[in-house]
């Protein structure tokens, strides 16, 4: 039997169509937005730009969705991406403390820096963190650059 359209004939002699669906459309269509949806996924994920320092250090296990703070190359510092004033800080801390607090822990916090910042400017943030009471403070890093 050759490959290609099957012609049948009908009962009253017409030809009948042909019952097959032309996948390839459909493929191309597919591929299309799978390679749309590989460029756009990483650019999902920025949040507040931070210049992380490297570290070896790995990832960590987590089971609910931590509290991010971030300092970025100005000094200000953002709270799950909304910008809080230094003054502002303290309260909205300890308000976290009291809604989020409920473990005997509390809740993880990452804590993001910029490298070009002084050290004296993030601990003051960590200063004010334990004095909410948030001590499961993480300092988020860039992975090590492999030379």
């Amino acid at each position: 039997m050759a490959m290609g359209p099957v012609q049948q004939r009908g009962r009253n002699g017409r030809r009948t169509p042909m019952a097959e669906i032309n996948v390839t459309p459909l493929v191309d269509v597919m591929l299309v937005l799978l390679i749309i949806f590989m460029i756009t996924a990483p650019l999902l994920v920025a949040g507040v730009p931070v210049n992380l320092p490297d570290s070896r250090a790995g990832a960590l296990d987590q089971k609910e969705q931590p509290i991010q703070i971030s300092l970025d190359g100005t000094g200000k510092v953002f709270l799950d991406d909304q910008e809080v004033a230094e003054a502002a800080l303290a309260d909205r801390l300890a308000q976290v403390a009291a809604t989020r607090g409920k473990g005997k822990e509390g809740p993880q916090i990452f804590l993001r820096a910029d490298r070009t910042l002084d050290y004296g400017r993030v601990m003051r943030v960590m200063g004010e963190l334990n004095r909410a009471g948030l001590n499961k403070v993480a300092l988020v890093t860039a992975g090590e650059e492999q030379p």
